[in-house]
């Protein structure tokens, strides 16, 4: 029990604190942090250095690190789109229902307008990449009617699934 407040403590926490800004950034960087991640995970358990880390992870209900970025942004754009984010963070988020342009099939299934970009900066700003990972989501995660609750608890399992490319009831 102790060990484990600890890793929650000064590994988890850390890990967690602004991870979205990590969209975009290489996959070597990323590997970095997810072998941070992996070490932790294998203190707790006890699994040893050759044993696959996808199991231990979803043991213990932890997603992987790209997976968490990905579940923080659309977290970010559900509370905008539902009106609970700040206006600096709301203001960046536009369905493309809304938009002034004319009326598309797609404008009925709540996707969010992707403003363009030239270069990969601007693609890793919030305004593109909170639309583009909200645009990734299966069509009842982006429901108008569901909770917040029930749509980070779908959206976990949803990020679980892809991570390992199977099918799972709960991560």
């Amino acid at each position: 029990m102790i060990t484990w407040t600890l890793i929650q403590a000064f590994i988890s926490s850390r890990l967690d604190y602004c991870n979205s800004l990590l969209y975009g950034v290489s996959d070597n960087l990323i590997r970095r942090v997810q072998s941070v991640q992996n070490a932790a995970a294998r203190l707790l358990t006890g699994a040893g250095r050759r044993d696959h880390i996808l199991p231990v992870l979803r043991h213990l209900h932890w997603l992987p690190v790209q997976r968490c970025v990905d579940y923080k942004l659309a977290c970010f754009v559900f509370s905008s789109l539902s009106g609970h984010a700040p206006p600096y963070i709301a203001d960046n988020i536009h369905l493309v229902c809304e938009s002034h342009r004319r009326r598309l099939r797609s404008s009925t299934d709540r996707s969010c307008a992707v403003p363009r970009t030239h270069n990969t900066f601007g693609d890793r700003s919030f305004a593109v990449a909170g639309p583009r990972a909200w645009n990734s989501l299966l069509a009842h995660l982006r429901d108008e009617d569901i909770t917040y609750g029930s749509f980070r608890r779908e959206l976990k399992t949803f990020c679980c699934n892809v991570a390992s490319g199977t099918q799972w009831d709960f991560c």
